[in-house]
């Protein structure tokens, strides 16, 4: 009952808006200006903010069950989600070094699913459906895994670039080639994001808006059914996409580190 009063809750705030991605407009609220710098707070930053508190609070107060003979259930749940990205990246990196790295993997996939749900909830805000918080994630770990690889293999890191056993005389085509398909690599990552969970987010509103319309037309109230159906279906997919973006995001991070340290 709970799930089923959120969505429709979240349903009357799709159908007052102008348009589908209305809900993903960035609002100001506190202007600052620091030269020809606009860092002012936005509804995104709060959200941004609102998610590694809520992972920050949720978290520390799980583990102070940790000195518990009997773990809390909660804790068990937390130790299950870790273990389920522990074990994801030594399956994709499959090297001693694999440990070091389960931090960030584990970081960058707990904050993606808490806001993508947290997105879902009614009358709240999709950070991960802004470009600029996408792109920020990709962009930011991709600087990381190549600043490994380099500092890992030096220059040697450049041989990525070229495939082994490949002719001189067509070196500078594959250079470039392989080149644009590393630059690409943050682009699509981040995009992938963004577009899935706009996609969903912008489709709830539509299909919203059309229940509302027939619901208002006397001819077909009994109709209007059938989009709330929908609606409600499409909010079990969209938590279910929430996970998968999440893990999507999480393995394709994982194979970059493992291409930046075995240079494959």
């Amino acid at each position: 009952m709970p799930i089923l009063k959120s969505i429709v809750f979240g349903t009357v705030l799709l159908i007052f808006m102008n348009s589908p991605l209305e809900q993903f407009s960035v609002i100001s609220l506190y202007s600052v200006q620091l030269g020809y710098i606009d860092v002012s707070v936005t509804n995104s930053a709060i959200y941004c903010l609102l998610t590694v508190g809520c992972i920050g609070i949720i978290w520390s107060t799980l583990f102070l069950d940790g000195g518990l003979v009997i773990p809390s259930r909660y804790q068990v749940v937390s130790e299950m989600l870790y273990e389920f990205v522990s074990g994801l990246v030594l399956e994709q990196l499959g090297s001693h070094e694999a440990r070091k790295y389960v931090g960030i993997v584990f970081t960058t996939w707990l904050f993606i699913l808490a806001a993508n749900l947290i997105g879902l909830i009614p009358f709240s805000f999709a950070t991960t459906a802004q470009l600029v918080v996408a792109f920020g994630l990709s962009f930011s770990l991709f600087i990381g895994v190549t600043l490994i690889g380099v500092f890992k293999h030096g220059l040697s890191f450049l041989s990525f670039f070229l495939p082994g056993g490949a002719p001189i005389g067509l070196a500078p085509l594959l250079v470039v080639i392989e080149l644009i398909s590393y630059i690409f690599r943050p682009i699509s990552l981040g995009v992938r994001l963004f577009a899935n969970i706009t996609a969903g987010h912008s489709l709830l509103a539509i299909i919203a808006n059309f229940a509302w319309a027939m619901a208002t037309n006397g001819l077909y109230v009994i109709l209007s059914i059938i989009p709330i159906v929908v609606i409600v279906a499409i909010y079990g997919l969209e938590l279910a996409v929430a996970f998968l973006q999440a893990y999507v995001f999480a393995v394709l991070f994982c194979i970059y580190l493992k291409d930046a340290i075995e240079l494959h």
